[in-house]
């Protein structure tokens, strides 16, 4: 109940009770969480962007309050299966996926399949090329001989250490609040599990077939991310890119964000009158 508001909700979807916040008006926006977050990781932006739009945020299966998924199966298909009954079960007809690390590549691979559902795409330091660098914790995770490893890690100290890493250099967005709600999150036995899952879970490179989306898309790149080529890829694309900004790109430049997407859906808005 801690991480749960007067906008939540939960709706009982392949076995799980799914946690969802919605609030504002306007366009839909439909927010998705990286791998190890939730969907709080969006608060500061969500402030801003529920002054123009219908914010829509989940939290994915295997994270947040949402927790594991019955089957175990983390494959960016089975997210995508899930993300369009998950839009059916809330009553989203048409909508902007935004996507943030993970939630990017569930997005964009979801653009793939459902073109017609999207009005627009956005990816924030998306992830799905195979070049990209990954945090230790996933590679302990994907590896056999250290995975049991896993298990014992997670101590209040090393998830602060961990988003430290992770944020750009100088940020002093990790919090103590920050710390004990991913902590909360993820140092649980059936977290844990459920993050080996993730982990070990072989995702397909479709990075070829981005060339062949042809929702409207801005990318939100931080130059200090690597393995990001969406740019180059997707056709007719915007990029913007944001210096001096780490991996936790919703927490670090929300105003940055909120403005780029405001500005992005509103000139789609445009293009259709």
């Amino acid at each position: 109940m801690e991480y749960r508001d007067e906008t939540s909700a939960l709706v009982e979807l392949d076995g799980m009770k799914v946690h969802s916040r919605r609030t504002g008006r306007g366009p839909t926006l439909l927010l998705l969480h990286g791998s190890g977050s939730s969907l709080h990781i969006f608060d500061a932006a969500v402030a801003i962007l529920a002054r123009d739009f219908d914010v829509v945020r989940v939290d994915l299966p295997g994270f947040g309050v949402t927790g594991p998924r019955p089957d175990r199966d983390y494959s960016v298909g089975a997210y995508v299966s899930f993300l369009d009954r998950f839009a059916d079960a809330v009553g989203l007809e048409r909508f902007v996926a935004a996507g943030h690390s993970f939630g990017g590549q569930v997005a964009w691979t979801y653009a793939l399949s459902h073109p017609g559902r999207l009005t627009g795409l956005v990816l924030m330091n998306a992830t799905g090329y195979p070049d990209k660098s990954v945090p230790l914790v996933l590679r302990l995770a994907r590896n056999p001989l250290t995975r049991p490893l896993v298990r014992h890690l997670g101590s209040p100290a090393a998830t602060r250490r961990s988003l430290v890493r992770l944020a750009g250099p100088g940020s002093s967005v990790v919090d103590d609040a920050m710390v004990d709600r991913v902590h909360a999150f993820t140092s649980g036995p059936d977290a844990k599990q459920a993050f080996i899952d993730f982990a070990s879970t072989e995702q397909p490179d479709r990075t070829a077939e981005l060339a062949d989306i042809a929702t409207p898309t801005l990318v939100l790149r931080s130059d200090l991310v690597d393995g990001q080529h969406f740019g180059r890829d997707i056709p007719d694309c915007r990029e913007v890119l944001l210096p001096d900004v780490g991996h936790l790109m919703p927490v670090e430049a929300p105003h940055v964000i909120s403005g780029a997407i405001a500005r992005f859906v509103q000139a789609l808005d445009e293009q259709e009158q």
